[in-house]
């Protein structure tokens, strides 16, 4: 199947067809057409740009026609080709960079804008000869030319950018030099991805902040200002309508609505917003773009055509003054056949399709056109849910009339002065159908004599010749055909003065609209001559001012008696913070006049605001928030902080602000502190930040609270190996670094369907069944959540002995997780291979530090039947086992070949370490003292000749993946504090309270001061268990 693109340059037309093949998935071939003679006869010009060349798209520069630029399929190769004669020769040029898209400037024909498909910005001055990069992570369809007259600069460029971190911001630089120090950032921090929107003299941007969205307004390239919609509008999304004549028309989905938006309509600079129309009806497009079912009628201004929800009906509603009266549309009073049409208004309404087709070849549902201000054509149905019908109105939209009882698309030719009709339908046509008044008398015409499957037209852009070319295929295989349609020999001159009548645009008889009478030339419907260049020709004179060209003022709302009264929410009393005493401020009447309205005298000096002293008025409504709205900070980082004040005199006005740091600033007046206060901190915790604000009348004060915080890098849970079941354990949660702000505890243990939620990081807790547990926490620090995962054998009674090995292990320790926990796994398998003790009753675990030691643990497996559970007695009977071949030496491994390594139980352990309960003799604690006492001597001894500071750790499980570098946050109240001093070995402190045991494991490398990104910390940072 193939593709064609079609453009027109004066006489000539070029087409690129393009052959896609499905299977597989590209274009496989191009051709490029050229006509000189509107469309009579075409030349192939491939050998032109290259036999084996593949072109993608075709693009005419707008300020000049006889510049064409093709691009070709990145997919072959990345070039593109350039004309300067309407397309009759061609230079190529390759590229470095993929070209998704094009944007040409306004002005300069010479100066294009170019996307990647790698999203980056290229300019070129050159019309694509030479390329220069903009930026990097340019966000899609979210880069502009300048707009003449708001920028001086006419190779501005606006652009949103995404940072390394994935924020999105707005950045102006020139085309030519856009380094890093020349690149501007009109608009102060981050704004919400894909929110830019740089029309006319207008710039607006998104920021998201406490979960609602904030829409902000640069009007004429000046500081950036809130828009201000009703206080309780509470905005879900904002659509930009148009930016005509100084005013922004925008739809906006209120918190309640779902499938509608409300139209409203701002003041000259785009901050003030007021309520035009209610509950338009929407609808989402292929993409799942949202398409709002408003259409600005072309060539009157301020004329819109919408589509109203009304109790699950809709219809359609016109308005000439910008949204200021909204009228029903009345049905025709006959059909196409004559027969009477009984639909009276406001029960009965003629209701229009108003999309508008994204087909450039092919009319929409609904069109008209700026060289013929009074024609409208559009598919519609007295009834929304009713069979379609074509209508047209030749009057503005006061009167329609029908015109087809079946869909057709409508083209303009001859200004206005011809209408063609094509029926929209999926089988082949051969007759097209002619107006020459406007849509009243509809002649039959023959345009091909073998029926065609339409796939669209092409006309001269303006509509200023009789000339289409209407291009599809006989046939679903057949190639394409294109039939030239030229209408000039119907007529045999060209218009003159006398054909032409006057007509009087007016909105159900009223004459003046938007403040002035205008007056349009339109051809008399019986005389049958071309027109050519626009005829529209228009007189305009201004009106009296009456009620009805001023709308209701920001913070007003019209009622039913038509009067502009105060909303519940406003205080029309209320002063502008930027009133001083001796100075002026417009004091609202309640109303506004529409903007471009052009009214004179009348009634418009009593509607109009009138100047006012300002009166001094204490401070009131003094709020302070963070400039992105948000409660938190980040240590060692700027915060800006925002101090707002609803009425005052700001010229004469006192601030102190208190940062709850120590810190603490005055200001003179709050027009000083229009762009945020910045400040840093440099502790986390919660600040009490205060704000006075005193004059001569009074006083107020404001309180922010503060969180400062230092972003979680690392969470390690910590706890044993191994326990006895109905005891206590002790889980900590230690954190890198150990100080960063307010946190949340969520635990997860046992077979428990709700976690335990703790502002601490420690907890106790005890399993009543023997087996394998897993524990997890997770820390909530801001909106970052990290979590660790360990597990723990819980049995009645186990035994563990401590392990030591020849000092050459020592000199290939790295002493991190991941080679203790290989090593754990080599001693065990060495155990089993020296012993026969099955793998199931041993547990081995190197600990952290250097000597290195490990943990042996004997546990009392039992199979999946529950049987043949080993006994204190077996367990004894293995404990001495493997005792047994340690001192004989039987225990060792190969680290590397050539490297021995034995494995004996530590001299410092004279017994197996068993669980202390109260069925033990009396003879066996007392030898376990004599075991601590002598444990005591050897580490005074010891002591002297080597400083060992350690660390609590606990035993982990050998399959577990440990991780390194946290420090802990806090120690549970049940554990005594032990200086670094006075720790001891390994193996000579036993906890007799907690079955579980504590290990202390001597690292004289871990005590140091630690600095993370921002975030200082002097911490001991633990090794993992």
């Amino acid at each position: 199947m193939e593709h064609a693109q079609l453009s027109s340059v004066a006489q000539v037309i070029l087409i690129l067809t393009k052959l896609y093949d499905y299977n597989l998935g590209s274009i496989t071939e191009s051709s490029l057409w050229r006509s000189t003679d509107y469309g009579t006869t075409y030349e192939k010009l491939n050998d032109k740009v290259g036999l084996k060349t593949i072109l993608s798209y075709l693009y005419v520069c707008p300020t000049n026609k006889r510049k064409i630029m093709l691009l070709t399929d990145p997919e072959i190769e990345s070039s593109l080709l350039i004309s300067s004669d309407e397309g009759a020769t061609y230079q190529k040029y390759r590229l470095n960079f993929y070209i998704q898209s094009l944007l040409f400037h306004p002005k300069q024909e010479d100066w294009i804008l170019a996307y990647s498909q790698d999203q980056k910005l290229y300019s070129s001055a050159e019309f694509g000869r030479r390329w220069q990069l903009i930026q990097e992570g340019v966000v899609p369809n979210r880069f502009y030319w300048s707009v003449m007259g708001s920028n001086k600069e006419p190779d501005l460029v606006h652009l949103e950018a995404r940072t390394v971190d994935g924020h999105s911001q707005y950045l102006t630089c020139r085309m030519q030099n856009c380094t890093e120090t020349s690149r501007n950032k009109p608009f102060p921090g981050y704004i919400d991805p894909d929110s830019l929107i740089v029309q006319d003299d207008y710039v607006f941007v998104q920021l998201t902040s406490g979960g609602r969205p904030h829409y902000y307004v640069s009007y004429r390239r000046n500081a950036f200002a809130q828009m201000k919609l009703p206080k309780y509008a509470l905005p879900k999304d904002m659509h930009v309508i148009s930016t005509d004549e100084n005013q922004v028309f925008a739809a906006v989905q209120e918190w309640n609505q779902n499938d509608t938006y409300n139209l409203y309509i701002s003041d000259t600079r785009g901050v003030y917003f007021t309520l035009a129309l209610e509950n338009v009806q929407s609808s989402r497009g292929p993409e799942g773009n949202v398409m709002i079912d408003l259409y600005e009628v072309a060539g009157i201004k301020g004329m819109f055509l919408a589509n109203k929800k009304i109790d699950n009906q809709v219809k359609t509603f016109i308005t000439y003054n910008k949204g200021r009266d909204w009228h029903l549309l009345q049905a025709p009073d006959t059909d196409l056949r004559g027969d009477p049409v009984h639909c009276l208004l406001p029960y009965c309404s003629l209701h229009l399709h108003l999309k508008v087709s994204e087909n450039p070849y092919t009319s929409g549902i609904i069109a008209s056109r700026d060289t013929a201000p009074s024609i409208i054509v559009a598919s519609g149905s007295e009834l929304s849910d009713s069979d379609i019908s074509m209508f047209v109105s030749s009057d503005a939209g006061n009167t329609w009339r029908q015109i087809f009882e079946e869909e057709h698309s409508v083209l303009y030719l001859d200004q206005g002065g011809v209408l063609v009709a094509m029926k929209h339908t999926s089988l082949p046509i051969r007759h097209l159908w002619l107006s020459f008044d406007e849509g009243r008398s509809w002649s039959k015409y023959s345009f091909t004599s073998i029926p065609l499957f339409v796939d669209g037209v092409l006309g001269e852009p303006g509509e200023e010749t009789l000339i289409m070319t209407v291009f599809g295929h006989f046939s679903h295989r057949s190639e394409w055909q294109l039939v030239k349609v030229d209408y000039k020999s119907i007529f045999d001159r060209r218009c003159a003065e006398e054909d032409y009548r006057p007509w009087q645009l007016h909105s159900q008889g009223e004459a003046c609209i938007m403040g002035a009478k205008r007056i349009y030339k339109k051809r008399k419907s019986e005389r049958k001559c071309m027109q050519g260049k626009y005829a529209g020709a228009m007189e305009s004179e201004p009106c009296v001012c009456t009620e009805a060209d001023f709308d209701c003022d920001y913070g007003y709302e019209r009622h039913s008696n038509g009067q502009c009264l105060p909303a519940f929410w406003f205080n029309p009393s209320s002063l502008s913070k930027d009133c001083s005493l001796g100075q002026s401020y417009l004091n609202s009447t309640g109303y506004r006049k529409v903007v471009s309205n052009n009214c004179t005298d009348g009634v418009r000096e009593q509607y109009t605001a009138k100047p006012q002293k300002c009166p001094g008025k204490a401070p009131r409504g003094l709020r302070i928030v963070t400039a992105d709205g948000k409660l938190t900070a980040e240590q060692g980082h700027n915060v800006t902080l925002v101090v707002q004040l609803e009425e005052g005199d700001v010229q004469r006005t006192f601030i102190q602000v208190d940062f709850g740091d120590g810190i603490a600033v005055s200001y003179v007046n709050l027009s000083s502190m229009e762009d945020g206060i910045k400040h840093v901190y440099h502790n986390v915790g919660i600040f009490r930040v205060t704000v006075q604000v005193d004059n001569s009348l009074g006083s107020d004060s404001a309180v922010l609270y503060l969180h400062v915080t230092c972003p979680l890098e690392h969470v390690h849970l910590s706890l044993p190996f191994v326990t006895t079941k109905n005891k206590e354990v002790n889980a900590t949660a230690v954190l890198w670094p150990s100080q960063v702000g307010t946190l949340t505890y969520v635990w997860w243990y046992g077979n428990n369907t709700e976690p335990l939620i703790t502002l601490e990081g420690s907890i106790s807790f005890k399993f009543t069944s023997e087996g394998m547990n897993t524990i997890t926490v997770q820390v909530s620090a801001g909106n970052a959540i990290l979590q660790d995962t360990k597990t723990i054998a819980v049995y009645e009674e186990f035994r563990s002995l401590r392990l030591s090995f020849s000092p050459n292990l020592d000199d290939y320790n790295p002493d991190i997780p991941e080679w203790r926990r290989d090593i754990s796994r080599v001693i065990k398998k060495s155990l089993v291979a020296a012993t026969g003790v099955p793998g199931q009753h041993i547990l081995v675990a190197v600990l952290p530090g250097l000597p290195t030691a490990a943990e042996l643990f004997v546990l009392p497996y039992q199979d999946p039947t529950g049987e043949n559970k080993r006994s204190a007695e077996d367990l004894e009977q293995i404990s001495e086992l493997l005792i047994h071949k340690l001192n004989l030496n039987s225990v060792h491994f190969e680290l590397k070949p050539g490297v021995q390594v034995l494995v004996h139980a530590a001299h410092l352990t004279a017994a197996p370490l068993v669980d202390l309960t109260p069925s033990h003799s009396g003879s066996a604690m007392l030898m376990l003292l004599s075991v601590v006492f002598v444990g005591l001597a050897v580490f005074v001894i010891y002591k002297f000749k080597r400083k060992i500071p350690g660390i609590n750790v606990y035993a982990q499980m050998q399959n577990e993946k440990e991780r390194e570098m946290v420090s802990q946050v806090s120690h549970p109240e049940s554990r005594p504090h032990i200086p670094q001093t006075e720790l001891r070995r390994p193996g000579q402190l036993i906890d007799e309270k907690v079955e579980s045991q504590l290990i202390e494991v001597p690292n004289s490398n871990f005590e140091r001061n630690g600095v993370l990104g921002s975030c200082s910390v002097f911490s001991r940072i633990p090794t993992e268990h």
